[in-house]
């Protein structure tokens, strides 16, 4: 079985359950809080910056030539996309950088990135490219079948939606796809079992995402159970 396979049948519960979690129902309804989205716009922003300087890494450790253009591509992409994006909408919904710098990285956030750049200790770079590679599929198949549904009456939500139901995520994800199933199929035992477990992973991150902007997690304080 190829490596998308195997992660499509180990993911899918994360993939069902991103589909139906109020983030992204509400996102598509548009009664989404905006607190909420602006939160994950916030979290969003700090994953983005590190997202974008992994693809730079690994694109430096590849062999492969195909999956080192596929990173360095998505690095370009991730400039002209989605940061653009973010950095628009943070203007229209007035985030200014003290709000920003005010706004500490969740808990969830911080494990996502420290995830991500565990898999860069692996000898094969395939392992660190399979951690990364959720994103964009999950966020592709979320805006495909968002899309297919009435629009969102949101502007901003709508304009979310857009940007990852359109042609060239399609085709990031396809190619991708492909080179990780060839890279998979030449990799060792041990190689192939690091590239699922950091898919899947980050599969679970991607859908603890969703929650973590829709309940604003903060950090612990440390005295939750201090005696009143």
């Amino acid at each position: 079985m190829t490596f998308t396979k195997i992660v499509a049948q180990k993911a899918a519960p994360y993939w069902q359950g991103s589909l139906r979690h109020p983030f992204i129902v509400q996102l598509q309804a548009g009664t989404l809080p905006l607190d909420r989205f602006r939160y994950y716009l916030i979290q969003d922003h700090y994953y983005l910056q590190h997202f974008s300087r992994l693809h730079q890494l690994v694109a430096n450790r590849c062999q492969d030539a195909a999956l080192r253009q596929i990173m360095r591509q998505g690095a370009i992409d991730l400039a002209s996309g989605e940061q653009q994006l973010r950095q628009q909408q943070f203007q229209a919904l007035n985030i200014t950088e003290q709000e920003v710098k005010q706004t500490p990285i969740a808990p969830t956030t911080d494990h996502y990135i420290a995830h991500l750049y565990r898999q860069l200790h692996a000898d094969n770079a395939a392992v660190a490219a399979a951690a990364l590679y959720p994103c964009a599929w999950l966020y592709g198949d979320i805006g495909v079948a968002l899309q297919q549904q009435a629009p969102s009456p949101n502007r901003y939500y709508q304009e979310w939606i857009d940007l990852y139901a359109g042609e060239a995520l399609q085709d990031e994800i396809h190619a991708t796809g492909e080179v990780l199933d060839r890279l998979y199929e030449a990799s060792c035992k041990a190689d192939r079992e690091q590239m699922v477990a950091a898919f899947v992973r980050s599969s679970q991150l991607e859908y603890h995402f969703w929650e973590m902007a829709y309940q604003k997690e903060t950090w612990l304080k440390g005295n939750e159970y201090d005696a009143q």
